[in-house]
């Protein structure tokens, strides 16, 4: 089939190399705009731009898809001329504006990492991981007017792990999805692929802020746990000391009892530095203070001169 592919991010890219290794034709990429990031805010290109660029693909990159828009219509009368198949879409960024969901004859199919209807939403992974799930996976679905609400093609599933951070596992499903991908394009090609309504009770993983990544240390540990790793590394899990943030690493949760320090209080143990939590305690690994890089928690006691009875909040 021919396809225009529509992503943003490093996981999409995964899912790009494989489609432009397989036996379809990618005419073009959809993508954000070059983004200013570094201490220098100089203008870069998204990374599906960066391999686009680097096999030779056209690059599109509207502002808008907005249809009253001048780069909503632009991009509409290129679809028109570029006549796609099917557009594919790995985290592209942009809701696709109702009127262009016709854009091609068999639609815009979404690779979302999760298993529909489960964990509906822009950050499945997250949520998934923060919710205690023992498994999760990737699905291929046509999209519609609602919230990933569209008919799925197929899906994949991936175990998490105790120690997965939201890291690891959109490694994990970025790879296993892009073939699942692949396999899509293949059996909507060749009529062997139809989608099917998703069933079961739909779950939501809304978009997350930087506040949302504030740990709560009247958590249980486990709580504490599941979700600085479902936050690591972005927007990454932050407390404060002495009004002061510092982000938090991934931890272990710690022996509880009746000895275990307060709800946030820090704590210099034979097992290292641990603090407390709604229901006991929780070992910190590593620990960025502000203005400086991630290091081991007990470093940066050493250097800060933790006194008994220092308080996170």
């Amino acid at each position: 089939m021919r396809l225009v592919f529509a992503g943003t991010p490093e996981p999409a890219v995964v899912a790009l190399e494989k489609l432009l290794t397989s036996n379809h034709e990618v005419a073009a990429v959809i993508t954000r705009p070059d983004a200013r990031r570094g201490r220098g805010r100089t203008l870069h290109p998204s990374p599906v731009a960066e391999l686009a660029a680097a096999h030779g693909v056209e690059i599109l990159r509207p502002t808008s898809l907005k249809p009253d828009s001048g780069d909503g219509r632009a991009l509409r009368a290129r679809l028109a001329e570029i006549a796609p198949d099917c557009i594919p879409v790995v985290a592209y960024g942009n809701l696709i504006t109702p009127d262009l969901l016709d854009a091609a004859p068999h639609g815009w199919v979404n690779l979302h990492f999760s298993l529909l209807p489960a964990w509906r939403g822009a950050a499945p992974v997250q949520a998934a991981i923060a919710a205690g799930d023992r498994e999760t996976g990737a699905a291929t679905f046509r999209i519609e007017e609602g919230l990933d609400t569209g008919p799925v093609f197929a899906r994949v599933t991936e175990t998490i792990t105790p120690d997965d951070t939201a890291d690891d596992l959109l490694t994990r499903l970025a790879h296993s999805g892009s073939q699942l991908l692949v396999d899509t394009m293949d059996g909507i090609s060749d009529g062997s692929l139809e989608p099917t309504l998703q069933t079961g009770e739909a779950t939501y993983a809304a978009k997350i802020s930087k506040d949302d990544a504030r740990i709560d240390w009247t958590s249980t540990s486990a709580e504490i746990d599941r979700r600085i790793r479902a936050f690591t590394p972005a927007p990454g899990a932050w407390t404060t000391l002495n009004g002061q943030r510092m982000k938090i690493g991934p931890v272990a949760v710690a022996d509880g009892g009746p000895g275990s320090p307060a709800a946030g209080e820090l704590r210099v143990t034979d097992d290292g530095l641990v603090v407390g939590t709604g229901d006991g305690a929780v070992l910190l690994r590593r620990i960025q203070a502000p203005g400086k890089k991630m290091m081991a928690a007990m470093d940066w006691a050493r250097g800060a001169h933790t006194e008994e009875g220092t308080v996170l909040v």
